[in-house]
């Protein structure tokens, strides 16, 4: 994006210096429809320069959580630049509603989408909130520290969790239960400390709900969130299909799965083991080769999804490889000024690291294909659409996995461990969602009701056959584990609306490559200029969770998976 309300050389130090072009925003007289789309488009611009800033301090710090010099400048954002930009923000979407030139302007394509959002922000702006997001972010970002510093030592050898985790693929049952025991007990040690920031944020997360007028966190933050398409009763209904139609679906595979293995009781430690007994599948040999071949593997699904890659590596916008000191999880963060993204992971060797960077790279080609449109609100989709762009590229990438697997046999088997991986997803994804409603419904929870709470609504959507006697207390803080729950609170059933449509969209490909494709990139390029149901509409799609779409996409998901 080339700069031309801000001065080319401006950066971000302090507010002083910032304020100015906020000033100037405030104060422009705006005369016609015109000058108002300019007045949107130099607003866009200082919003773009202001987020690829804080985009840069918190990757540089989740690169290396142990820092405290990157960590500051992070916290000297979140505590001294972003609480300044809240109020100003909000008198600038007060400003812009009273405009007399708004409706002729919310005729454009996205322009409707944005003033609803814009709307919105001014409905739920609190003074009294600002220092509460603040201490809300500082919070939050206390996890990833936390589970940032988990290691184990495993035959003399300092490992994270994520490498440690691989350890559960070996053949060895008996190393599977001393590497599983390992982990646990490691994740345990912090448990008190992880139990009491979780009160903390509820706590916080509670009063700005009230603040706000609203019965609860959860009722805000579905506004908040711009859950404009579907209710929290959508959500509920949702889980019901997910348990009527994939929990069975679950419990086939895991009794197939005890079977194979020919075991008495199929343990948690069970489950990530090639249950014929076969090695690990090993989809790369280094962070660069793995690199190497996803840039090979998107060029060929298409070759401008294979240059999306390449120029991300060439501008160094990748960190892939998992080490200590490292913050958990992954991501893509979209980087609004300069309009090539950021991809951030673990990876150690497994197919679910490869998996994870199909995944990140189709949020990557999402950025690319959504920059050239004229807003950074435009490029800014909800998450139920982004999640689509990623969970589609993963089942769309399946076509060129011969780049990591050159043996047919490896090959199929990586397929069907995914196509598994895909129906146990839904089932975790209802959990995860129907746990934090009845977190935020009950606020002043105890954490033995917490911990009773999350027992009842796992073991509706986990399966029946596996063995938990004696491992009752790794069950009970398995929650503990999802960040989601710490740093991005409600995102989550988003992963299970999108991998329905991504099911959709890969049935579509299969079909006929050509039409599922252009689908798919049709709905990407929209970025939110449409609401959620035409953008699935614009990948020939529905946003439908029914118990009878839900069934009919597994139908199709069972028979590819016998197909193989």
């Amino acid at each position: 994006m080339e700069r031309k309300f801000l001065d080319k050389s401006f950066q971000v130090t302090t507010w002083e210096e910032l304020k100015p072009y906020f000033n100037e925003l405030l104060e422009r007289e705006i005369n016609s429809k015109v000058e108002l789309v300019q007045w949107f488009k130099d607003r866009s611009e200082l919003e773009s320069v202001v987020s690829e800033d804080l985009a840069w301090r918190y990757i540089k710090m989740t690169c290396d959580t142990e820092n405290e010099q990157i960590r500051d400048r992070f916290n000297d954002f979140i505590q001294n630049i972003e609480p300044k930009i809240a109020p100003l923000s909000d008198a600038l979407n007060k400003k812009v509603v009273q405009s007399e030139y708004l409706k002729d302007v919310e005729k454009q394509l996205g322009y409707d989408i944005m003033i609803r959002e814009v709307k919105k922000e001014i409905e739920l702006f609190r003074e009294e909130n600002i220092p509460l997001f603040t201490e809300m972010q500082t919070e939050s970002q206390r996890y990833g520290q936390i589970s940032g510093a988990m290691t184990i030592t495993l035959d003399d050898k300092e490992l994270t969790l994520q490498q440690a985790g691989v350890e559960l693929q070996s053949t060895d049952r008996e190393h599977r239960e001393k590497v599983y025991n390992l982990i646990s007990a490691r994740r345990l040690t912090d448990k008190e400390k992880l139990d009491e920031l979780f009160d903390k944020l509820i706590a916080v997360r509670d009063k700005v709900a009230k603040n706000t007028g609203f019965a609860n966190y959860r009722d805000y933050k579905f506004k908040a969130m711009g859950r404009f398409d579907y209710t929290a009763q959508d959500c509920f209904d949702m889980h019901d299909s997910i348990q009527h139609e994939v929990v069975p679906i679950l419990n086939q595979l895991a009794a197939k799965r005890k079977e194979q293995l020919k075991v008495d009781d199929l343990r948690p430690f069970d489950k990530a083991v090639d249950p014929e007994g076969k090695k690990p599948l090993k989809a790369f040999e280094s962070g660069d080769d793995l690199l190497q071949k996803s840039i090979k593997a998107f060029g060929r699904i298409d070759p401008y999804f294979g240059e999306c890659l390449q120029k991300m590596d060439k501008m160094g916008h990748l960190d892939l490889v998992s080490r200590k000191g490292k913050a958990p999880g992954g991501y893509n963060y979209p980087l609004a000024e300069s309009g090539v993204p950021f991809i951030f992971m673990n990876a150690t060797s497994t197919l679910r690291d490869m998996v994870t960077l199909m995944h990140e790279g189709g949020h990557a080609v999402h950025a690319f294909l959504a920059d050239p449109l004229e807003l950074n609100d435009f490029k800014s989709t909800p998450s139920e659409v982004a999640e689509l762009a990623s969970m589609s590229m993963e089942l769309i990438s399946m076509d060129a996995w011969d780049e990591f697997f050159s043996n047919e046999e490896d090959l199929k088997r990586a397929k069907l461990e995914h196509l598994e991986q895909l129906i146990e997803t839904l089932p975790w994804v209802a959990t995860i969602d129907k746990f934090q409603h009845w977190i935020y419904e009950n606020p002043n929870q105890t954490h033995e009701e917490r911990k009773a709470a999350w027992n009842q609504i796992f073991d509706a959507f986990t399966d029946s056959v596996t063995d938990w006697e004696g491992l009752s207390v790794n069950k009970d803080y398995l929650w503990q584990k999802q960040l989601h729950l710490y740093e991005v609170p409600f995102y989550y059933i988003e992963y299970g609306m999108a991998q329905l449509g991504a099911v959709a969209i890969w049935k579509n490909y299969k079909e006929n490559k050509k039409k599922g494709l252009d689908g798919y990139k049709a709905a990407l390029k929209l970025g939110y200029t449409k609401t959620i149901p035409e953008i699935y509409e614009a990948a020939q799609i529905k946003f439908d969770f029914s118990q009878e779409y839900i069934k009919e996409l597994m139908k199709f998901v069972k028979g590819e998976m016998e197909a193989l």
